[in-house]
């Protein structure tokens, strides 16, 4: 990785801090981004920006921030993501405007404010979907169809901007981040949510950030050259299996 230049949003816990990571032990000079303040344990030479990425503008300042701190970005990892458990009849206008703001407009503000650069120097773009985008998970109809967006947008950049750009997405399934362990809390049995949710995993265990930084990496780098506009599946065979297989549930 070294020689890119990468944003990372939303890259101050969990899959995004991993991401970071990750980039940066490759050799990659990492810029991240988040609503709160820097996190105290962030390495140094990361630069962070306080944005919302839902908001107007918002992109476009982190983009600058970059460019000056290190030039061209050649990289983004569109990883800010936020959800909202509701069916639709129980979902609010404050919902849309979160969910959709954060999950699509989000992405769509930061690959149209890097591709203008990209289409100039060359530049990979890597967005988080989800699983959700693909099945539907219950009581969370906005999310589903915010992650269904992303994976539209994906293909829609890997034609629409190729060769210069190649553009792929990743869909997580059960990713162990404080997002996952906040949805264990609102079950009315946490630990009996935690063994059914782990009996549906043909590998015996939930996914860890660390397992998305990887196809992270090897997306952004050389060694994908030949791949864009798909979407690849990381939830440990989730996904695979059959509700009716006597060997799990």
């Amino acid at each position: 990785m070294t020689g890119h230049t990468a944003i990372v949003t939303g890259g101050g816990r969990g899959i995004g801090r991993a991401v970071v990571e990750r980039l940066r032990a490759d050799g990659a000079r990492v810029l991240t981004c988040g609503r709160g303040d820097r996190p105290a344990d962030l390495p140094g030479d990361v630069p962070w920006v306080r944005a919302d990425v839902a908001r107007p503008g918002e992109v476009e300042r982190v983009l600058a921030e970059a460019n000056r701190e290190f030039g061209p970005v050649s990289l983004l990892v569109n990883n800010a993501g936020v959800q909202v458990e509701r069916t639709v009849t129980e979902t609010t206008d404050a919902d849309w405007d979160l969910v959709v703001g954060v999950n699509c407009r989000g992405t769509f503000a930061a690959c149209r404010a890097v591709l203008p650069q990209m289409t100039e120097h060359g530049g990979v773009i890597v967005n988080i979907g989800s699983i959700s985008g693909e099945v539907a998970d219950p009581n969370m109809a906005l999310y589903n169809a915010s992650k269904a967006f992303v994976h539209g947008l994906t293909r829609s950049i890997a034609v629409d901007h190729g060769p210069a750009v190649r553009c792929n997405a990743i869909q997580p399934g059960w990713i162990m981040t404080a997002m996952a362990e906040d949805g264990f809390a609102l079950a009315g049995d946490p630990e009996a949510a935690r063994r059914d949710a782990l009996a549906r995993h043909p590998v015996g265990r939930f996914g860890e950030p660390a397992d998305i930084a990887n196809a992270v990496a090897w997306l952004a780098s050389a060694e994908s050259r030949y791949v864009t506009g798909q979407t690849f599946t990381l939830d440990g065979g989730l996904t695979a299996a059959s509700p009716l297989n006597p060997g799990l549930f």
